[in-house]
């Protein structure tokens, strides 16, 4: 083990340098492959701060360059909400109860 193998990579999961180098040994080759052994990229920051220094070790495992390498996609939180729940809130912040 190198002493860089103890740099936290992924904040949100407690992931180290080591781990994510651990992740490729066994075979991972790609972000997402990556996100399935080590849970990396799967907390509150959906990837945004450590995706792209995983990135940065996929790229120098393989030497590949890291154009090669797909980076995540950020979705923007959501849920899905009916059409009658918004009409019904715009109503009764208008005050109009009767439709």
């Amino acid at each position: 083990m190198e002493p860089q193998d103890e740099v936290i990579i992924c904040r949100c999961e407690d992931l180290t340098l080591g781990d994510i180098r651990r992740a490729l040994l066994c075979g991972a080759a790609t972000l997402d492959e990556v996100k399935r052994l080590t849970r990396c990229g799967m907390g509150a920051c959906q990837g945004r701060t450590c995706g792209m220094l995983v990135a940065q070790e996929l790229a120098r495992a393989g030497s590949r360059p890291l154009g090669e390498i797909a980076l995540p996609r950020f979705r923007p939180p959501g849920k899905a909400v009916l059409l009658g729940s918004l009409a019904a809130a715009e109503r009764e912040d208008r005050g109009d109860l009767h439709g």
